[in-house]
C-alpha cells in the first residue's frame, strides 16, 4: 500500500512540477561503437578464434553493415502494412438511378476464364450471388436496359476450370439439414424485405479476381477463393431491374466477401464504401479509415452482430437537437434512401417543414414535404445531421432532392421516409460524400468527410495497376472457420428480412518521447 501511495505522488510531482527540479537522461551508444564492443564482449565473451569482427568506424564494412540494417527495418515496416483490396476491374461503384433499382454497383470478376458480372453492394445481407444457369433469372441482354454498352453475364460452374461445388457437409452450408448425402451442393435461399424477392439455388466456391494496393508496394493481381449463390431463381424485384447481374452482401456473417478474405489474411477485418453526389464511388476491402474519423460503436441484436446497427442519440435539423429523437439504425447500403421510425419521423418532418420559407406542395407520390421555390429568389433548405454518443456528429449532405417541373421554379423535397418498425435504415442518400468504414475487427462504423476519389484523399490510387504475379489464396478451412476469434460474427440469416428490432507512411517518434515513457516502469523497478 505504502509503494503505491509513494509512486502515486512520485508520477502526481512529475507531471506537476517535478521537471522543474529534476532531469532525467539517458545515454544513447552507438550499435558499433567501441562502448558497445566492450558490452557485448562482457555479455557473449569472444567469439571463434577469440577475437571479436567489429567494423571499423565509416568503413566500407561499417556503411554496408548500416544500410543492410536499414534495409532489413524498412522491409519489416512494408511488411506490417495490410494492403487493400478492390475488384479487379477497378474500385469505382456505379449508379444507374431507377433503372436498377436507385442501388450502387460494381464491375467484379469470377471464375477461370474470368466472367464480369455487375454486381448490386448490400451491406445489409452477407451472400454474394450472380445468375447461374437460369431457371428464372433476370433479363441480361444490354438491349432490355437504356444504361448498359454491353451485356450482363450468367455464371457456368462446368465453364469454370476452378469451380467446386460446395458441399452439404462445410461448416458454412447452412441449409445442410435439406440434403440427402453430405456430398450433395449445399443449397441456399434467401428472402428479402421487398416483397416476394429471393434468390435461390446452391453454393460454389470459385475464384474472385482482386487488385490490392499498399503506401510503397507494387500493385499486383489477387485470385481469392469465395464462396457465392449459383442463383438458379430470383423472385420480385430480381427480375423487375434491382441487380438483375447479381449481388455482393457485405454484412458481417462467416460467408460475406469481406469476411472470407479477412479469415484467409488477405486484408484486415474492415471495409469502406463511399458514394458521391455524382452517382460514383468507391468500395476498397481492408480499409480502416483515418485516424481523424469520427466513430460509433455497432450494436449486437439479441447478443449477436449479424448485422450493422448503431445508435442515434439525437437527430438535429438546423439548429435544434431534437428532444427524444434518439433510434437504433441499420447501416444498410443495399437501401436507397432513409427510413425513420414512425415517432421520430413525425417529430423530424413538423420541424423541418417549421424551418423551411417555402410553399410546401402535397401532390407528391414518394416524398411527403415537397416544396416548390421560385428559381430567382433565394431560400434555405435546413441542415441535417445525426449526433452519436460522446459527441460523434454525422452532417447530411443528400436529405434533399430537386428538379425543375416548370421553368423558373424548382422543387425539393425532403429524402426521409416514414418506416413501418421501431428501428431506422441509414441507407444511400444519408451515406454520400462520406467514406463510410465498416471497422469488423474493432466492431465501429467510421465516417468521414470524402470527395470519394481516391482512398488517401491526398494522392491518387491507380485504378489500372500493372500485372503482377498471381497469387491464389485458399478458402479458410473448417478449422480456420472454427478459430476463436474475438471479432468473429456468425452468419446473418436471411439478409435483412431475419433482422428485427491511411496509409500514411510510419511515423518518426522522438528520442525523448520513448525514454519519458519508460519513466513509469524505472520507478516502479526502483519500489519494488
Amino acid at each position: 500500500m505504502e509503494k503505491n501511495a509513494l509512486l502515486l505522488v512520485l508520477s502526481v510531482w512529475l507531471l506537476i512540477g517535478g521537471s522543474s527540479a529534476v532531469t532525467f537522461s539517458s545515454k544513447l551508444i552507438h550499435r558499433f561503437s567501441d562502448e558497445a564492443k566492450v558490452i557485448w564482449t562482457a555479455r557473449n565473451g569472444n567469439a571463434g578464434d577469440g577475437a571479436v569482427s567489429w567494423p571499423k568506424r565509416n568503413s566500407l564494412e561499417y556503411l554496408e553493415l548500416l544500410i543492410g540494417s536499414d534495409l532489413k527495418r524498412h522491409r519489416m515496416k512494408l511488411g506490417s502494412q495490410h494492403p487493400l483490396l478492390f475488384p479487379s476491374q477497378g474500385s469505382e461503384t456505379l449508379f444507374f438511378g431507377n433503372e436498377f433499382d436507385w442501388l450502387h454497383y460494381t464491375w467484379i470478376d469470377i471464375g477461370t476464364p474470368n466472367v464480369s458480372f455487375l454486381v448490386a453492394l448490400d451491406a445489409g445481407s452477407d451472400l454474394l450471388w450472380v445468375p447461374c444457369d437460369c431457371i428464372q433469372c433476370a433479363p441480361l441482354s444490354a438491349s432490355y436496359y437504356n444504361s448498359l454498352d454491353k451485356d450482363l453475364s450468367e455464371y457456368t460452374p462446368s465453364l469454370s476450370s476452378s469451380s467446386n461445388n460446395l458441399s452439404c457437409s462445410h461448416r458454412l452450408c447452412e441449409s445442410s439439414s435439406y440434403c440427402k448425402e453430405p456430398n450433395d451442393p449445399c443449397p441456399y435461399i434467401i428472402e428479402y424485405d421487398s416483397d416476394n424477392t429471393s434468390s435461390s439455388g446452391y453454393l460454389v466456391e470459385d475464384k474472385l479476381h482482386l487488385k490490392s494496393f499498399a503506401d510503397h508496394l507494387v500493385e499486383s493481381s489477387i485470385q481469392a477463393s469465395v464462396i457465392f449463390g449459383c442463383g438458379r431463381k430470383q423472385t420480385g424485384g430480381y427480375l423487375d431491374g434491382a441487380a438483375p447481374d447479381g449481388l455482393m452482401g457485405l454484412g458481417p456473417g462467416n460467408i460475406s466477401v469481406p469476411s472470407l478474405l479477412a479469415k484467409a489474411g488477405l486484408i484486415q477485418n474492415s471495409f469502406s464504401i463511399c458514394f458521391d453526389e455524382n452517382g460514383s464511388g468507391r468500395i476498397y476491402f481492408g480499409d480502416k479509415g483515418l485516424a481523424s474519423q469520427q466513430s460509433t460503436p455497432f450494436l449486437p441484436i439479441g447478443g449477436k452482430y449479424e448485422t450493422y446497427f448503431v445508435r442515434v442519440e439525437h437527430l438535429c435539423i438546423g439548429n435544434s437537437c431534437l428532444e427524444r429523437s434518439g433510434f437504433l439504425a441499420l447501416v444498410d447500403s443495399g437501401t436507397s434512401f432513409t427510413f425513420l421510425p414512425p415517432e421520430i419521423y413525425d417529430k423530424v418532418v413538423l420541424e423541418f417543414d417549421k424551418q423551411v420559407d417555402a410553399r410546401r406542395i402535397s401532390n407528391q407520390d414518394l416524398w411527403k414535404y415537397c416544396y416548390n421555390v421560385s428559381s430567382l429568389e433565394p431560400f434555405k433548405i435546413p441542415s441535417m445531421r445525426l449526433k452519436f454518443a460522446e459527441n460523434q456528429s454525422f452532417e447530411i449532405h443528400n436529405h434533399i432532392y430537386s428538379y425543375t417541373e416548370i421553368e423558373g421554379f424548382t422543387i425539393f423535397c425532403l429524402t426521409v421516409l416514414r418506416g413501418n418498425d421501431d428501428f431506422g435504415v441509414i441507407g444511400q442518400n444519408f451515406m454520400t460524400d462520406h467514406r463510410i468504414v465498416f471497422d469488423r475487427e474493432n466492431l465501429v462504423l467510421g465516417w468521414s468527410y470524402s470527395n470519394c476519389q481516391d482512398v488517401s484523399d491526398r494522392s491518387s490510387v491507380h485504378l489500372a495497376p500493372p500485372p503482377g504475379s498471381e497469387s491464389p489464396m485458399p478458402l479458410p478451412t473448417n478449422e480456420q472457420q472454427s478459430t476463436n476469434d474475438t471479432a468473429a460474427v456468425p452468419p446473418a440469416v436471411a439478409g435483412r428480412a431475419s433482422t428485427k428490432p491511411s496509409a500514411a507512411s510510419p511515423m518518426q517518434i522522438p528520442t525523448l518521447l520513448c525514454l519519458l515513457t519508460s519513466l513509469p516502469l524505472l520507478l516502479l523497478r526502483c519500489l519494488l
